[in-house]
């Protein structure tokens, strides 16, 4: 015990001396000088004065002043974006299916044998979605049947809401929307669902729209990135509307291919929708950093989340046995990129010489882990099935309390795609868990295969905690989760 104590206060300490390491040359200089002024007295340091060339001066505040421009170049060279607000799809009592009902249904079809209803069965036990999930109204007719003009039905219903939630809390005129980005993999009908938001909202004739397809349950972050990226070149104030969500109700799958029968259990209908600016004015969260990772090059990655025919025809999406693995090597990858940008530097030294250690070694010694729970207070991991939430704290050693939102979230919406992260931060704005100063990062994974993260600060509280966490939040977190490790 005693041991431990002590390599936890010399592990402090190092923190403090490294990442304060300015500071800490700075004071010893100080303290040099302080100390060599007392020797010398005071007309000894006046001749010393005296004896510096004029030139010399001139030269090292010449260099000052170049230093602090460069400073001040970069700090504020880039213009910084802004979260104004966001808001998530409020679901209607009548799309909620427990888990019978989900299981009668599959009964009803018949193109379902008996051994593809009992496997869905199984994987909805152990999936960690619970008893109050959300399917859209096309699935919860006997038998149920999906048409493209459902598939649209339901994105006017979540796209549309969620919309109107969003501008009923920032208190925005839709006219001065500049920049609307839209994500959806699967569902791309036209006229896009960018040009759907266009009409429906009568926005100007010069608004810039992108849509988004086939990246994935990821996209949502993609498009936060492809919104900023468009709000800097845009003029000053400018205003950007992100939507994120994923339409089920045309691509459930009716064959008998186990790895394409997954997807029917997990996905649930949601979406988001976020309002972007470069005004900090009302706005709640700023925009640290965003760091995307692919590794689309490796036939394994590619192939291992795609949409494809099976042996009778019939389309569906296969998500291979690999999934995982894959997920967490390119979790991997995209920690390197963002490590760099939001660890204290006493982490990634750390970690710099845990590496050389092992190498130094030739053992198969555990890497350095590090706590990235120093660089956030809040983690938003996409909440794409329970083996991927859990495979994600076993490799940043979060504790439970860390992956809470994620496992919520799915027990409560299940995997929503794009959007299940702002779901996320709605439960952690419901347990009014977020303040003034919090980093949060937003971690999302998508077909390709792709790892793409978002760091945010909070830089004002909410105070408007209405969403679709109200009515259920009081019976929230539910369940124990261990992970084994």
């Amino acid at each position: 015990m005693n041991s431990l104590l002590s390599l936890k206060l010399l592990k402090y300490v190092f923190q403090l001396v490294v990442n304060n390491f300015v500071v800490t040359v700075a004071a010893l200089f100080a303290t040099i000088l302080l100390r060599k002024g007392a020797q010398l007295g005071p007309a000894e340091i006046l001749i010393w004065l005296h004896a510096v060339r004029h030139a010399h001066l001139f030269l090292l505040t010449f260099l000052l002043s170049i230093g602090l421009g460069i400073l001040v170049y970069f700090m504020y060279a880039s213009r910084r974006v802004y979260l104004v607000d966001y808001a998530c799809f409020r679901h209607t009592a009548n799309c909620r299916v427990s888990m019978a009902s989900f299981i009668e249904h599959l009964h009803h079809m018949p193109s379902l044998d008996d051994n593809s209803i009992h496997f869905m069965t199984r994987m909805l036990e152990h999936s960690g979605i619970g008893d109050q999930s959300y399917l859209p109204n096309s699935t919860h007719y006997i038998p149920p049947f999906h048409t493209f003009n459902d598939a649209r039905s339901e994105a006017e219903q979540v796209i549309f809401s969620s919309i109107d939630d969003l501008f009923a809390k920032t208190c925005i005129n839709p006219k001065t929307i500049d920049i609307v980005v839209t994500n959806c993999s699967a569902f791309n009908p036209v006229p896009s669902l960018v040009d759907m938001i266009v009409n429906k909202y009568k926005l100007r004739g010069d608004v810039r729209n992108i849509h988004i397809a086939g990246m994935g349950c990821s996209a949502g972050l993609i498009s936060v990135e492809v919104a900023k990226n468009l709000l800097r070149s845009a003029p000053r104030n400018a205003h950007a509307l992100v939507v994120s969500t994923e339409i089920i109700s045309l691509f459930f799958y009716s064959g008998r291919n186990r790895a394409m029968l997954l997807p029917n259990v997990l996905f649930r209908i949601g979406g988001a929708a976020m309002l972007l600016s470069t005004s900090k004015s009302m706005s709640r969260f700023k925009l640290m950093h965003t760091a995307r990772t692919t590794t689309a090059a490796q036939d394994k990655s590619y192939q291992c989340a795609s949409q494809e025919e099976d042996d009778t025809g019939e389309i569906g999406v296969n998500l291979s046995k690999d999934l995982v693995i894959v997920a967490g090597d390119t979790l991997q990858a995209n920690i390197s990129a963002i490590g760099s940008l939001v660890l204290p530097f006493s982490e990634q030294l750390l970690f710099v010489l845990s590496v050389i250690v092992r190498k130094l070694l030739k053992r198969r010694i555990k890497p350095y882990v590090p706590d990235f729970r120093m660089a956030f207070e809040h983690f938003c991991i996409h909440a794409g099935g329970r083996a991927v939430i859990d495979a994600v704290q076993r490799s940043l050693c979060l504790s439970d309390e860390d992956v809470e939102p994620s496992r919520m979230t799915l027990h409560r919406f299940g995997n929503t795609s794009s959007s299940s992260i702002w779901y996320e931060l709605g439960y952690i704005d419901a347990k009014n868990r977020i303040k003034k100063g919090d980093r949060v990062w937003m971690i999302g994974f998508g077909s390709g295969f792709k790892c793409n993260s978002v760091v945010w600060k909070c830089i004002q509280s909410a105070s408007n905690l209405d969403g679709p966490w109200a009515d259920c939040i009081h019976r929230y977190p539910v369940g124990t989760y261990k992970v084994a490790k």
